[in-house]
């Protein structure tokens, strides 16, 4: 049986924030840390960058790198590098990005599914010394130079919601970072992973799939509600309105609280978080994440990630976590194997 794995995903304001965030991860006992890279955020490769050179055991990842505001060629020779740089314990991940993001700076893309396809296969031939030159499903234009300098072989993970692109992710990813909201959704995720899998002769045992769930923990439920509604608040325009009604969510709501962001009121945004949104993450004690990490386990999820945001004070839940939470589940998966 797979080993269960931990990963957290973690972000904050400064790239020295976010890189003191990953040693923690490291020194709680997590598996991969993975942090984000999205245009008009934090700067991701610099501090991918400086992870590598900050830590020395865990496995770490960009969650995830656009194709569209960095070349597929830029993505490719900066994953080389971060793997020569790390000894080979970088994981790429790649995503589609955000169409809202890409409206502030005037970018009009293609389609996610197809520049997502475009970008991954076209990556995957450089960074293992190969031209995407006349490679099936790779955008036209590339030439038989389009070779790499400096290349090293790289796992590359699709961060996916929807439906197509969890077929894509089944197809041709060495990981999934599908965004399990509400974390119940991961069951549907594998499923539709699976069945994409299988279009390419491939299994479920042939990716890492993680199940990204929002968490948010404290003993205070009122601070830790406050946290997880301001981050669904924030990415209320960039969540699949399948996956939301898939699993008996409202996007009409997702919509509003979107429109009362983009007009500049966050706080009206933050209250008009429903009840129903928040099943979108985990919120509350040790206990209840414990509760419902297991209940993934038990259902056959062999990797979970912690997103933000994790808890009123970071450092604190990372510890938390890393003391508490991990021990139990790999302590429950044990028992469960020797079954």
């Amino acid at each position: 049986m797979r080993p269960v794995v931990f990963s957290a995903r973690v972000g904050g304001h400064g790239v020295l924030s976010v890189v003191d965030k990953a040693v923690l991860v490291e020194e709680a006992g997590f598996d991969q840390v993975w942090t984000g890279n999205d245009i008009f955020g934090e700067p991701g490769l610099v501090t991918l960058a400086a992870i590598a050179l900050r830590t020395s055991r865990i496995r770490f990842g960009s969650g995830v790198i656009d194709p569209v505001s960095l070349h597929p060629a830029q993505i490719a020779m900066f994953a080389s590098g971060l793997q020569e740089l790390s000894g080979d314990r970088f994981l790429l991940g790649i995503g589609a990005g955000s169409d809202v993001f890409f409206r502030w700076g005037g970018i009009n893309p293609k389609k996610p599914v197809i520049r997502t396809r475009e970008a991954v296969l076209a990556i995957r031939e450089l960074v293992n010394g190969r031209s995407p030159a006349d490679v099936p499903g790779v955008a036209g234009g590339w030439t038989s130079q389009a070779v790499l300098r400096s290349w090293r072989p790289t796992p590359i993970y699709i961060g996916a919601m929807g439906p197509r692109m969890l077929d894509l992710t089944g197809r041709i990813a060495d990981g999934a970072l599908p965004l399990c909201l509400p974390p119940r959704h991961v069951y549907s995720v594998m499923d539709q992973l699976s069945a994409g899998a299988a279009k390419a002769g491939r299994t479920l045992d042939d990716l890492d799939v993680a199940a990204c769930v929002w968490a948010s923990i404290s003993d205070d439920r009122r601070t830790a509600r406050r946290l997880l509604a301001r981050h669904i608040a924030l990415y209320s325009g960039s969540l699949s309105t399948d996956a939301l009604a898939a699993n008996g969510l409202n996007p009409a709501e997702f919509a509003h609280t979107q429109e009362l962001m983009l007009a500049g009121r966050e706080e009206d945004a933050i209250a008009s978080v429903t009840e129903s949104m928040l099943q979108l993450g985990i919120v509350g004690s040790v206990d209840d994440v414990i509760e419902h990490c297991a209940a993934l386990i038990d259902a056959g999820v062999r990797h979970i990630s912690f997103g933000p945001p994790v808890g009123p004070d970071p450092a604190a839940a990372i510890q938390l976590i890393g003391q508490k939470v991990l021990p139990a589940l790999r302590h429950s998966f044990e028992q469960r194997s020797n079954k």
